[in-house]
């Protein structure tokens, strides 16, 4: 079964406005290695830089049956977006505070796909806000 890795530290950190579907540049090795599990999204971003979107921070474990020719863990990744997606996600981040976070890593056919989010940083208050409605809602649920 294919897996979907989650970033779930991105819904507690961020609040998500967009979200968009990307395809993954891999080598074979990477490949191998998320279908032996073990993907970490922690300190993962993207970043726009001369017309192309770049995931960076992506933590891919090392395959260990890999020759010599085994990856670099934290290498930046070339994201596969049509150009209109790119300018709007161009126009999205020009405005103040947004910021490009991935949300999942699946598997969609033959390829790797990932959901990026246009995202906003929560403060503390809205955290706590957003923490006391999930309360509020599992109490809910209970009864």
């Amino acid at each position: 079964m294919p897996r979907v890795y989650t970033n779930r530290r991105a819904h507690h950190e961020y609040e998500l406005l967009e979200r968009f579907e990307a395809g993954i540049s891999l080598t074979g090795s990477e490949v191998k290695s998320i279908r032996a599990g073990g993907v970490d999204f922690r300190d993962a971003f993207a970043r726009l830089s001369a017309g192309n979107v770049e995931l960076e921070g992506l933590y891919i474990p090392p395959y260990k049956d890999a020759t010599y020719n085994n990856h670099e863990p934290r290498r930046p990744r070339r994201l596969l977006l049509n150009r209109m997606e790119i300018q709007k996600l161009r126009r999205g981040l020009e405005q103040k505070g947004l910021t490009l976070v991935p949300t999942k890593l699946y598997q969609k056919g033959r390829y790797f796909k990932v959901e990026l989010a246009l995202a906003r940083g929560k403060k503390l208050h809205d955290k706590r806000r957003a923490e006391a409605e999930k309360t509020v809602k599992r109490e809910l649920r209970e009864l």
